[in-house]
């Protein structure tokens, strides 16, 4: 039987490695590289060649900087002037890597894609379903959330049914054994740099300072730029209390922090907009869902509900700490992914 011509997705971190060596044995492996934007870029580039010389596939790169800059650095950029707290893997997953990378991929006569994720594919007759990993500590089924059915069904994620560990292990025994301790970061693109100082450097007009006040309009300090502040942010305020006080809320308009105390931050609603169904399917009606509000959190039991086209009522069994507008709420059934929508 011929065999298969897979594109993998190398970065040069241990994932990608990992992936490679899962499915050289019994596929034809081509290695990819994206080329994006960040200050490790050349870094990452050259050891992402070194791994494939050493595994013996070629390698080729694929530039999407320009096409990066102009979709997703301007996305995280206007969405913090907005008084929001973006999520740029969710727009970077469809759009680019799932989107150009894979186009790009798949035009060279790859017959499908992977990558290191730590997610699952299931098939359930035509229809295509993302699952979350095996293990919880590096699930990503998160991150992936607004994928489509044409994305799943040329995608492969081999580490889907492993942990990190195990991960580690099967690398170092195939002679891999300098990965432990080089995590990447959680914005690629930011590197070491923190966000305010990445926002000031882009965006300078963004950093003029406003009031911290409480609910009830006390003014209670001085702010040096919204973007320095997310939902549920307690340290950099400087306010001296007995109590700690939160950011509970950004508003553009006024370039106002809004604080309260921890009681403020919960609340057991929420609302999505431009909601998006994996399988083409809305929810079930009456049925409950598990609910994530962001990556590290553990999901609630909450019920859906549909507003109209545009938009969706999340109504938790139990109120959720820092419900933040900008981030999204991805759907679960179980281990399968339902659907998601950005946060209002």
């Amino acid at each position: 039987m011929k065999k298969k011509k897979i594109g993998i997705a190398m970065s040069g971190g241990v994932d990608s490695t990992a992936s490679a060596l899962h499915l050289l044995q019994d596929h034809e492996l081509h290695g990819f590289f994206m080329r994006l934007a960040g200050p490790d870029l050349y870094k990452q580039e050259q050891r992402a060649a070194a791994i494939a010389r050493k595994l013996g596939i070629d390698l080729q790169v694929i530039d999407l900087s320009r096409e990066f800059t102009a979709l997703i650095l301007h996305y995280f950029t206007t969405t913090y002037q907005q008084g929001l707290t973006p999520n740029p893997c969710m727009l970077c997953n469809p759009a680019i890597k799932f989107g150009l990378f894979m186009d790009a991929i798949l035009a060279r006569g790859m017959d499908a894609m992977a990558t290191g994720h730590y997610a699952r594919i299931e098939k359930e007759g035509d229809t295509y379903h993302l699952c979350k990993g095996s293990d919880p500590a590096k699930d990503q089924s998160y991150f992936l959330a607004r994928l489509d059915q044409q994305h799943l069904s040329r995608a492969l994620f081999p580490l889907g049914d492993h942990t990190k560990e195990e991960v580690y292990q099967f690398v170092e025994r195939h002679g891999f054994t300098d990965f432990r301790g080089q995590e990447s970061q959680d914005i690629c693109f930011l590197g070491s740099t923190p966000v305010g100082q990445f926002l000031s450097q882009r965006i300078p007009q963004a950093g003029q300072p406003g009031s911290i006040v409480t609910r009830e309009g006390l003014t209670l300090g001085v702010h040096q730029g919204l973007f320095h502040y997310t939902i549920g942010q307690r340290r950099g305020l400087g306010i001296a209390d007995s109590s700690p006080w939160y950011v509970t809320a950004l508003d553009p308009k006024t370039k106002n922090v809004i604080v309260g105390k921890e009681d403020a931050l919960f609340h057991n609603r929420l609302l999505i907009r431009q909601p998006h169904w994996l399988a083409g399917q809305a929810p079930d009606k009456g049925k409950k869902y598990q609910v994530k509000i962001r990556y590290r959190h553990q999901g609630a039991d909450a019920g859906l509900t549909k507003i109209d086209d545009q938009r969706w009522q999340i109504r938790f069994d139990t109120p959720q700490r820092a419900i933040t507008p900008g981030q999204f709420a991805v759907i679960y059934d179980n281990t399968r992914v339902i659907g998601c929508g950005e946060i209002e």
